[in-house]
């Protein structure tokens, strides 16, 4: 076959999974076919379109991409790099793509069902390799028990790590600025560059929130069934305030399939992207979502029930049928939680002026039931723990640096993939095949050394290298509850039991 068939060929098949996944009409063949010869810089195709029922089906469009990436890295068109083969996929995709236009209308004539819309949109966005299924599908994903409850771990493979040539011509890749952000309304379309990725294939729809106009998406990397975005229209910070709680409520009025919730408004606590205000969500159970209520809670409203949630981080629940009424007290939450000061177990409203204190608020609704959960959070530091004192402490970032933001503190790990490996490497460690020595400080198993004693000093050695899978699997769940536990306020224990307490009692609860 010359290049010219081969990339007809290509042409073809994924114009026929584009038929086949209703992204494109059957009649508009002769346009695509068109748009596509174009990007492969061809002026006529090496034959007639067939028959599109005749061509084998595809469950998603990477493998098709990959081909004609390959091609296009073959004559030329493109560098052979993971950064120029994923900015070229997307403009291939993008061609195919429903317009923003139709995918607004779309997704309206679906809302008086809002689950029809999200799955239509949901499953548009699979199918134009906006979200990367088969990238997703590459992560290690794996529930364990623990003192916690059923913890679910992931060892995110979905991002390739980039080649030393990649990571040099990213080095030198200019700070154009543009757009402001990943979640800036400029992005759809976007074609990209060297340091910042592409757009054709990406879509948003709008939504109002609370009188005002916000934006629905999808993750691309996505973390959880149907993870999607809400952020403002507006390139402005991160605040959880009153209006954080109204927008909350507003979005799970319309979608009520869907949680939302919010990453915390400071840094060390907040997760990644503090500079434009935004929401995580989607149609999943969290381990956090199956904790137990710990302790009831009085108070002198009748309109809500409170407790505090049996989890490692300090969480009051709040459940009612009054939207107002839980809003109002959401509210007044927040404001006495960020000036409360607590010397003896180590919170501080703030210090010199800086704010410590926040909340991470997740809300969802079961039937006429509001479920809002108040996670306090505080980013102080210290000398001892510079990265913060209610963060990972530095004996667990072997495992986890990384903030915890809200995704973690429901229970659901994003861990780096490096750990793939490394752990991979530990296992003759556990069943004897390799002795207990230190490795070299350059070897990427030496930080895991201690960790490693431990475990087998409660183990032992000489199990199959099953077993020793099975054991690193628990190990590292534990290492995440010991995560939740450092990232939590009030420790659960007598003290932190009692000292959360104290803070509720200000607020008028008190233990049923």
């Amino acid at each position: 076959m010359t290049w010219e068939q081969k990339v007809t060929d290509g042409i073809n098949r994924l114009i026929a999974f584009a038929f086949r996944q209703e992204l494109i009409d059957e009649q508009d063949a002769p346009y695509f076919r068109n748009l596509l010869l174009d990007v492969m810089k061809m002026d006529a195709p090496a034959g007639d379109f067939p028959d599109w029922t005749t061509i084998p089906e595809c469950s998603t469009a990477t493998l098709l991409l990959r081909e004609l990436c390959d091609l296009a890295v073959e004559h030329h068109i493109i560098d052979d790099m993971g950064y120029a083969r994923d900015l070229f996929s997307d403009r291939i995709m993008g061609l195919l793509t429903p317009s923003p236009m139709e995918v607004r209308r779309s997704f309206h004539e679906k809302l008086a069902d809002p689950k029809q819309a999200t799955d239509w949109f949901y499953h548009m966005c699979c199918a134009s390799n906006y979200i990367k299924v088969d990238a997703i599908a590459q992560n290690i994903r794996y529930f364990e028990k623990t003192s916690a409850g059923d913890l679910e771990i992931t060892i995110n493979l979905s991002k390739p790590e980039k080649d030393p040539k990649e990571i040099a011509k990213l080095k030198d890749a200019p700070s154009v600025g543009y757009p402001k952000c990943m979640l800036c309304i400029e992005n759809p379309g976007y074609a990209g560059r060297p340091n910042f990725p592409a757009r054709q294939n990406h879509r948003i729809v709008p939504v109002t929130l609370a009188g005002a106009p916000w934006f629905l998406q999808y993750s691309p990397y996505a973390y959880y069934h149907e993870h999607c975005i809400v952020f403002n229209r507006q390139h402005i910070p991160m605040k959880i305030d009153h209006g954080t709680f109204e927008r909350l409520f507003s979005f799970v009025e319309q979608f009520p399939h869907y949680f939302l919730g919010s990453n915390a408004d400071l840094p060390i606590v907040g997760g990644s992207i503090l500079n434009h205000d935004h929401f995580q969500g989607g149609c999943y159970e969290f381990p956090m979502d199956k904790a137990e209520k710990e302790v009831m809670l009085q108070h002198s409203s009748p309109a809500f029930e409170a407790s505090i949630l049996d989890w490692p981080m300090s969480t009051l629940q709040l459940e009612g049928t009054d939207k107002h009424a839980l809003i109002e007290e959401a509210d007044r939450i927040l404001l006495a939680w960020r000036s409360w000061t607590d010397p003896s177990v180590n919170v501080y409203a703030e210090t010199d002026g800086v704010p410590h204190n926040t909340i991470t608020p997740i809300l969802r609704k079961t039937g006429d039931v509001w479920k809002l959960k108040l996670v306090l959070r505080n980013n102080l530091t210290s000398d001892e723990h510079p990265l913060g004192i209610y963060h990972p402490h530095a004996q667990l970032h072997h495992i986890k640096k990384e903030n915890i933001g809200l995704i973690e503190v429901m229970g659901l790990f994003i861990l780096p993939g490096r750990l793939k490996n490394e752990l991979t490497g530990l296992i003759p460690y556990l069943t004897g095949e390799k002795p207990l020595v230190r490795p070299d400080a350059s070897d990427p198993e030496e930080k895991h050394y201690d960790w490693l004693c431990d475990i087998v000093s409660r183990n032992g050695v000489s199990g199959s290298t099953e077993e020793a899978e099975q054991c690193l699997h628990r190990e590292v769940a534990n290492v995440c509850t010991q995560v939740l536990a450092d990232a939590g306020v009030y420790k659960q224990t007598p003290e932190g039991r009692a000292a959360m307490l104290r803070f509720l009692a200000s607020l008028g609860y008190r233990k049923a």
